[in-house]
């Protein structure tokens, strides 16, 4: 079970889960919100070093 909390797949769904459930109660949110929330969330996550591109291994692990 842990490893589908690791997934970017799963957090990926349940944010768009979240906005369509908004957008169903009429709490919209414009074009220009979207790309400031994606570029603010990806900046906090590049900082904190979660998303990296292994190309074989895992995190900074990778063979050389």
């Amino acid at each position: 079970m842990s490893n589908k909390y690791k997934n970017y797949g799963l957090w990926i769904s349940l944010a768009s889960l979240l906005f369509m459930i908004l957008n169903a109660y009429g709490i919209g949110i414009q074009e220009e919100e979207y790309n400031i929330i994606i570029t603010t969330i990806l900046s906090v996550l590049i900082a904190l070093g979660v998303i990296s591109n292994p190309e074989a291994g895992k995190g900074f692990g990778d063979k050389t």
